[in-house]
């Protein structure tokens, strides 16, 4: 049964409803268990399953079932059709009255891409791949890297696992992300999360519309135990990663239009399960 686009946007038109909405867009391609959201968003869980269920009749959102949670994701089928049927509906498909759809299309181009990082602590997780990407691709890109609430000084497992791996540690710093949302900052043309509190949270645009993606890693900094079962965790982030900056660092940007390229780095943040 085809979903009406009155529908999804009443759907849409309910502010805590809409709440949910931006936090599942953030946090594709994840599935994120229903309790999860309604401690995010401050929601009594029976509050958040009604307008989980409004959105999910809408088509807006997915549901799945794992053991005895219910996980909920972002449905982009959906949301393409909501934007296509109102442009074509209320806009009557011209790009001169709906000027502010961008274009979605065009290849990327062949230059020196901006990419920034960005986890809560900015201690481990982002640093790393602040660090990787630098060492493995700094030719073709600028890897930046920022916390949402920056430690003072990096995790010591963090800096000594990057040291022991050959890349350079010295001018490396947490950062806060203001100071990439300023008129001087570079502008960026990837910004990637990689905890989920820093995806939880719901920031201003980027300007310039840079292409975005979640790729939520295991918190090594929380790893208890000894020093050895530490540096493990440390390690086992470590690789995850890499792993993603290496597959992100081959994409063919150049023979990939805008969507093709969001699908790409959607999917890298999908790999789970490697070491």
């Amino acid at each position: 049964m085809k979903i009406e686009i009155t529908d999804q946007l009443a759907a849409l038109s309910h502010p805590q409803r809409l709440a949910i909405f931006r936090l599942l867009v953030r946090r594709a391609p994840d599935a994120v268990p229903a309790g999860e959201i309604a401690q995010v968003l401050d929601f009594k869980p029976s509050t958040a399953s009604v307008y989980l269920s409004a959105l999910t009749r809408a088509g807006l959102i997915t549901q799945t079932r794992h053991g005895n949670s219910l996980r909920y994701a972002f449905n982009p089928s959906a949301a393409q059709s909501l934007i296509s049927d109102l442009f074509l509906d209320c806009c009557r498909g011209r790009p001169d009255l709906c000027s502010g759809f961008p274009e979605r299309t065009d290849p990327m181009p062949d230059r020196t891409y901006n990419v920034l990082f960005i986890c809560t602590g900015n201690s481990a997780r982002s640093i790393f791949a602040e660090a990787i990407l630098r060492h493995e691709a700094g030719d073709r890109f600028n890897a930046f890297s920022a916390g949402t609430r920056p430690y003072s000084e990096l995790n010591p497992f963090a800096v000594e696992m990057l040291a022991s791996k050959g890349i350079p540690v010295d001018d490396l710093r947490a950062k806060n992300v203001s100071e990439f949302q300023s008129d001087a900052a570079p502008k960026m043309d990837f910004v990637f999360t990689v905890c989920d509190r820093a995806a939880n949270e719901d920031c201003p645009a980027w300007e310039g519309q840079p292409i975005s993606a979640h790729w939520g890693l295991p918190d090594p900094v929380r790893a208890e135990g000894t020093d050895a079962e530490k540096r493990l965790a440390f390690q086992q982030t470590y690789g995850m990663m890499r792993h993603r900056i290496l597959a992100f660092a081959t994409l063919p940007f150049n023979a990939l239009d805008r969507v093709s390229l969001q699908t790409q780095v959607d999917d890298i943040g999908r790999e789970k399960d490697f070491t």
